[in-house]
């Protein structure tokens, strides 16, 4: 299965409508891309699920929260959907936006509790080389440009040294592995390989943190 062009121009037409009447009046059509984009995610989390353990699939609803927001415009105008590893052992999660001239993907940790947040630095503090090497690894320099995004502090946070080696790691506040599309690169009839391979990619840093994240500074598990 593949992206329709008929998704991304609805899409288009969407941004530039983006108003209740419109809306309606479009609905039989949004509900049948919707159906199909649906299964498109699902054939992804089938995917994933032969190399990892995906709990849950969340494809979320195009309708806009706009009580806390100042763009009061009702309607989202992308696809997304997000995959949950499994249990307490598996850490990380998998993101997937359709947006015209604007698709990506993502995976990682976006925004760590603080114990998880402080623990991730300690490991980074105490030694960087296994993350470095992860970065560095040919897959995550393929897909990923070998970094990892995410806002941060602007010097180092309290408890830690601005000149450590790590402290362009430490010092982030989420920790988040992108890949961008072209539109023509989501239409392709490969898109679909091509996002779970780039996720598969993902799998040695998910396995690292999922080890920090589980572990005290001693390496003693602290899950069940």
């Amino acid at each position: 299965m593949k992206v329709n062009k008929e998704v991304l121009e609805f899409l288009k037409k969407l941004k530039k409508n983006n108003n209740r009447v419109w809306f309606k009046e479009h609905k039989p059509e949004f509900d049948e891309l919707k159906s199909g984009m649906e299964e498109f995610y699902l054939e992804i989390k089938k995917g994933l699920s032969e190399e990892d353990e995906i709990e849950k699939l969340k494809v979320y609803r195009i309708y806009r929260d706009v009580r806390f927001s100042k763009d009061k415009t009702p309607y989202k105008s992308h696809f997304a959907g997000s995959f949950s590893r499994n249990g307490k052992r598996l850490r990380g999660g998998y993101y997937l936006r359709i947006s015209p001239g604007e698709s990506f993907l993502a995976g990682g940790f976006w925004g760590p509790n603080k114990e998880d947040l402080f623990r991730i630095r300690k490991e980074f503090e105490i030694s960087d080389t296994e993350i470095r090497e992860i970065l560095s690894a040919a897959d995550f320099e393929k897909y990923f440009g070998g970094r990892l995004e995410g806002d941060e502090l602007k010097t180092a946070p309290k408890g830690f040294q601005k000149d450590d080696p790590a402290i362009d790691l430490i010092r982030k506040k989420a920790f988040i592995a992108t890949r961008k599309f072209t539109d023509q690169e989501v239409l392709s009839p490969d898109f679909k390989d091509e996002v779970i391979r780039s996720f598969r990619a993902l799998r040695p840093y998910f396995d690292y943190m999922s080890e920090v994240l589980t572990t005290d500074l001693n390496g003693v598990s602290t899950v069940d």
